[in-house]
């Protein structure tokens, strides 16, 4: 892509872009198609209809959040938009509540839940290809993102700014607006969404498939700009996504995207729970909000650079700090140098290697000296390990809060209260704090449905365990956590001058509960801001009968 970050990298081109458009197959929507290899039918035999006695019911039933399960009348895997259209229709005509899933990797109800009639599965719908008509690369709904990192790469050289789960579906992550370690470089992945193909309803009962694009003129424009932060399963079925970076030019396809580091300089270190007392975790907390606040402009010299954190609490015995940065920016050394020196400034403890799996790091005993590697051995090394995915019981509670500065004292004493409790059994309830900023800073918040453009720390606070009968304990506890954390905002993180809300794809039903939420700011405020009247606005139009929604879908009115 031509950013001026990123000019110098060279990429051989894979053939000029064939220009103009193709017309639509009948029953879609008149606007400009994929290339044939893409065509809606797509030459493929449908999915199949997966009832309860067959043997594949039963994983199918539940996500990665075994809290939540579904005894739907059957699962339709889909193939192809006029597969999807297919499911659609028929379930429309018959009356049947349906769900989505690309991933399964939605930790609450929306799509596992007694409710649910029809799960319409899109994890066969997973190929990555280049459309030369659009000069754009399109990615079908349920690509998983390593996958999706791995074809770009190696067929073009380009990238996502995406996440490091390899597992997660390309066809939610997305729609919620999408962020990795290469977001304060590259911006969020929706500010590279071109366009969107999804199966939609309409007032009469008409199904059919719609192509929607950022394009000023196209007259589906906002349902493109609902995809962009929107939250899936509101508005219809995602089938394919079509990606170019706003700035890009020309034919060659590797410089339609984001072209990741040549290499990165990677770094971990733990710091042993057995060290610390609450001034020096106080200190080390402080230390990261701090430089986050100072350095995460979108045009700072750091925002090549991006940590992963993980606060584990004292039964897993360490924190883990992974951070890259791109090793051809000038001086890249000395800024992750500058950046560990900052972190670790009065906290008197010598960091260790980490040589035992932390969430989603791997055991990396040979980074505590910071190493060069390609991008895509790092992006491959981080998030590797799959603490939900590897553990075939695993029961979750998430929540998250967006930061525009530095923690409270108030909040990092909570911290220390949760995390630090002997008592605390769970060796993977952590809290994470993610680097956030930076170019994602850059664009508008009403230019995107994606609002939070103003933070700078993005923070998950995460519960993992195995067995039914330790619900209660595990959500108490998490649940007293975020609410003490938040104790003087009313339980959850408002959007004042610190905080800026919560994001749709850590998806807290929680949040609207009164009995949890005590604020009075609604929980499509915390997740959309002022971006929730737009959202209706698309959802009138596109959903008008309400057919695609789920426990925190976007409603046609209130």
């Amino acid at each position: 892509m031509p950013h001026s970050d990123i000019n110098r990298r060279t990429v051989l081109a894979r053939g000029a872009a064939v220009a103009g458009t193709s017309v639509v197959t009948a029953g879609l929507a008149t606007t400009a198609a994929a290339p044939a290899f893409g065509h809606t039918g797509g030459g493929r035999t449908p999915g199949a209809v997966i009832p309860p006695e067959d043997p594949r019911y039963e994983v199918l039933t539940t996500g990665i959040n075994k809290r939540f399960v579904a005894r739907p009348e059957h699962i339709k895997m889909i193939r192809s938009a006029r597969d999807a259209e297919h499911a659609v229709r028929e379930a429309h005509q018959q009356g049947k509540r349906v769900s989505v899933r690309s991933g399964g990797h939605c930790v609450a109800d929306f799509t596992c839940n007694p409710d649910v009639e029809v799960i319409i599965d899109f994890s066969e719908m997973n190929s990555v290809d280049y459309d030369p008509g659009r000069r754009a690369f399109v990615v079908e709904a349920g690509a998983r993102l390593y996958n999706v990192y791995e074809a770009l790469y190696k067929g073009w050289g380009v990238t996502l700014p995406g996440g490091i789960c390899h597992s997660v579906g390309i066809g939610g992550h997305v729609a919620g607006g999408g962020y990795g370690l290469l977001s304060r470089a590259h911006g969020l992945v929706v500010d590279h969404l071109l366009a969107v193909e999804v199966v939609v309803v309409d007032a009469h009962g008409k199904v059919r498939t719609v192509i929607a694009t950022r394009h000023e003129d196209d007259p589906n424009r906002d349902l493109w700009w609902a995809h962009t932060g929107g939250g899936g399963g509101n508005f219809g079925l995602v089938t394919r996504y079509w990606f170019r970076s706003p700035e890009a030019s020309g034919s060659d396809p590797g410089r339609q995207l984001v072209n990741p580091p040549r290499r990165v300089i990677a770094h971990s270190f733990d710091v042993p729970w057995s060290k610390l007392t609450e001034a020096r975790f106080t200190r080390l907390l402080k230390n990261v909000g701090a430089w986050h606040e100072h350095n995460s402009a979108p045009d700072s010299p750091y925002r090549h650079l991006s940590s992963l954190f993980n606060v584990n609490s004292r039964a897993h015995g360490r924190l883990s700090l992974y951070t890259q940065i791109d090793a051809d920016v000038p001086g890249a050394r000395g800024l992750l140098d500058d950046y560990l020196a900052a972190v670790m400034a009065g906290v008197g403890i010598e960091p260790i290697a980490t040589t035992k799996p932390s969430g989603e790091l791997a055991a990396m005993p040979g980074f505590l000296e910071p190493r060069e590697l390609p991008w895509l051995a790092a992006a491959r090394m981080v998030g590797a390990p799959d603490p939900v995915g590897a553990n075939p019981e695993a029961r979750v509670g998430l929540k998250s809060a967006y930061y525009k500065k530095n923690f409270t004292d108030h909040q990092v004493a909570t911290f220390w209260k949760y995390l630090s409790d002997p008592a605390l059994t769970g060796v993977d309830s952590t809290l994470v704090i993610l680097s956030f900023g930076g170019k994602i800073n850059a664009v508008a918040e009403d230019a995107t449905a994606s609002a939070q453009r103003s933070s700078v720390i993005k923070v998950i606070f995460q519960n993992i365990w195995a067995f039914k009968e330790d619900d209660d304990r595990f959500m108490r506890w998490i649940r007293a956590f975020y609410e003490d954390t938040y104790k003087y905002t009313k339980g959850v993180p408002v959007i004042d001058d610190t905080t800026d809300g919560c994001y749709i794809n850590y998806p807290d039903m929680d949040l609207a509960d009164p009995q949890y939420n005590t604020s009075g700011v609604p929980w499509y405020t915390l997740c959309y801001k002022d971006n929730y009247p737009r959202l209706q606005k698309v959802k009138r139009r596109w959903d008008p009968s309400d057919f695609f929604r789920h426990s925190m879908s976007v409603k046609l009115r209130g």
